[in-house]
């Protein structure tokens, strides 16, 4: 495994690189050489002192993205929360069973998108529902816990308006909100 360790808008110490190679090379017994862990450090001094040090981790395996973020009071402390959080979004990936189409269903269906004959999606349905309380936040809070949590959307209480809104991220890099209006 490749570990890249990097700093935004900071240099990092060589104390703390060599620190996260150190915590990050006992995820090598999980994972392959071709995988990689991108670790970015950041400062923000408007947050209190114990949560001043932000650690956010990209983990590549197999082509596939997983994201943490953690925040201490030092990059140590922080480092130590974010790897056993990616140790266990690492092992849950490695676990989780991999749903694969025999091959002469694989070849039936790839003849019968070929020749224009598979139905598209026709048995489309909802297959999970997810239940979650909305706490009323501010747009840039919104933004934030996007980030943090690696999606593309967001659905929120807007502290300002209090209605429901969604915030996603564009193609260009920046972010739209959506504020539904009832007729």
């Amino acid at each position: 495994m490749r570990t890249i360790v990097r700093g935004k808008n900071l240099e990092v110490p060589d104390r703390v690189r060599q620190y996260a190679e150190r915590k990050f090379a006992r995820l090598e017994r999980l994972l392959d050489d071709r995988s990689e862990a991108i670790v970015e450090l950041a400062n923000e001094s408007h947050r209190s002192a114990a949560d001043a040090h932000l650690v956010d981790v990209t983990l590549v395996i197999d082509g596939k993205t997983l994201k943490s973020h953690a925040t201490g009071a030092s990059y140590q402390a922080a480092l130590d929360v974010v790897v056993d959080k990616v140790e266990r979004q690492a092992i849950d990936f490695k676990e989780k069973p991999r749903v694969r189409a025999r091959p002469d269903e694989e070849k039936t269906i790839l003849r019968k998108i070929a020749d224009g004959t598979a139905e598209g999606g026709a048995d489309r349905r909802i297959v999970k529902t997810k239940r979650f309380a909305i706490e009323p936040m501010f747009e840039e809070d919104a933004i934030e816990r996007m980030e943090e949590l690696g999606h593309d959307f967001f659905v929120f209480t807007n502290a300002e308006s209090n209605r429901t809104n969604v915030v996603y991220r564009r193609n260009d890099g920046h972010y739209g909100l959506i504020e539904p209006v009832e007729n």
